[in-house]
């Protein structure tokens, strides 16, 4: 999992947990059924226009709120492949690997526009804007998170680990 291309949806600053999926919705861990109510709050229609591979670019503060770790696994289960934002809240920023849902920091995230491609480039610590042509840094994930995210979170990493030393 070296690059994540996807189109881009944007939301703004301070998108908390009860936006990502209310808690209406948390009767169910099911993935598959927290997916059709994901950013409802935010965007009604959001569950139903995104698609596999596309990415959130955010404001500050993603993820504030509640340390539910339902938000990530809905942004996941509707096809999210990625969160691009200047800073996430700790507790999300947390769930999101252990969840293997990839987060990327970025300062001028706001610049990326709805609708453009982008390409980012886990290895590289870039970010490219395909429509502008222009290539953002991050800091690159440190490489056990990688294999956080390459195993698909944290559960799936453990039962590698414990398989391997059986």
């Amino acid at each position: 999992m070296n690059k994540i291309t996807g189109k881009v949806w944007n939301f703004g600053d301070n998108i908390d947990t009860d936006l990502i999926i209310a808690a209406r919705y948390l009767n169910s861990s099911d993935p598959h059924h927290l997916a059709q109510f994901v950013m409802e709050d935010a965007d009604p229609q959001f569950a139903k226009k995104v698609q596999p591979g596309d990415i959130i670019v955010a404001g500050e503060n993603f993820g504030c709120g509640s340390s539910r770790e339902h938000a990530p696994i809905a942004l996941k289960a509707a096809g999210v492949a990625a969160v691009i934002a200047p800073s996430f809240a700790r507790i999300f920023y947390r769930n999101a690997f252990n969840m293997g849902l990839p987060i990327f920091e970025l300062g001028d995230a706001k610049e990326i526009k709805e609708g453009e491609l982008v390409s980012v480039d886990l290895d590289g610590g870039t970010i490219e804007n395909i429509d502008t042509n222009k290539t953002y840094n991050f800091t690159p994930i440190p490489p056990f998170m990688q294999e956080l995210l390459a195993d698909g979170g944290l559960m799936n990493f453990a039962k590698k680990e414990a398989n391997g030393k059986l």
